[in-house]
């Protein structure tokens, strides 16, 4: 490890740490592929209607945060809420491949930094912008990082075959949302971002980290790209959130 002006550069290559979640947390007998959703309508809805059983529980000081498990078109899914910001969700992440999950397909929502972008529409992102910490410990310093290619296939071919419309492209995953200046969006936007969120950078460091496959599923949410922002009811969209959770759950089936 090379001491840097910037702690948060100085990279350090150990496959260990200190505290390793496989000598915290054993393996138990549970799907190899998981949904991390961050929808707790749409997690909500699922167990009202029984569909849900607790398989594990995980937490932070926060409190306990269960891992679900699911049955979708015949075949067994753990579905986890991996909480925001890209430090909890990166942990999350790391606890559930100790537990034995071994595919991941992540389903949010983002802002958008381009106008003309509705609300709901789907973007897959194919690379994410490291302005976020958590992701520097995982993997040496870079200005983005990819989801796994086998995922990004898997949701594309999902999203085709469901006949829903998408975009291919970059996000922004950002630690500070109350800092998403103009300059800043300016500068994503430049470098060619669709989307502004908080963890899909990390996510995919992880994956590549721990040698387990992930992606996402993000739908456009509130508007970043005009002068003002635009929280355009983002968060009221149930039916839109369960669509994508569906979509996020046969994509990650199919790894």
């Amino acid at each position: 490890m090379l001491e840097h002006d910037y702690p948060i550069l100085e990279h350090d290559p150990s496959s260990e740490a200190l505290i390793e979640p496989s000598r915290l947390i054993s393996p138990i007998d549970i799907p190899t592929h998981c949904v991390l959703c961050f929808f707790q309508d749409v997690i909500a809805g699922l167990r009202e209607q029984g569909r849900l059983r607790v398989v594990h529980m995980l937490g932070s000081e926060m409190g306990p945060n269960p891992v679900y498990e699911t049955i979708i078109d015949g075949r067994p899914l753990i579905v986890m809420h991996p909480g925001v910001g890209a430090p909890l969700a990166g942990g999350f992440m790391d606890e559930l491949i100790a537990l034995g999950c071994r595919h991941f397909v992540a389903c949010g929502g983002a802002g958008v930094l381009a106008p003309d972008m509705v609300v709901g529409h789907v973007v897959v992102p194919d690379s994410a912008v490291r302005d976020e910490g958590t992701s520097y410990h995982y993997l040496p310093p870079s200005r983005e990082v990819a989801p796994s290619p086998a995922a990004v296939a898997a949701i594309i071919t999902t999203l085709q075959r469901h006949n829903v419309p998408y975009l291919v492209g970059k996000t922004w995953t950002t630690d500070a949302f109350y800092r998403e200046t103009a300059a800043r969006v300016a500068r994503r936007r430049a470098e060619g971002c669709l989307t502004v969120e908080m963890e899909a950078a990390t996510l995919f460091a992880v994956g590549r980290f721990r040698g387990v496959s992930v992606g996402q599923l993000l739908y456009s949410g509130d508007d970043l790209s005009g002068a003002e922002w635009n929280g355009r009811q983002w968060r009221d969209r149930t039916p839109i959130r369960e669509q994508l959770f569906r979509l996020a759950a046969g994509a990650c089936l199919m790894l």
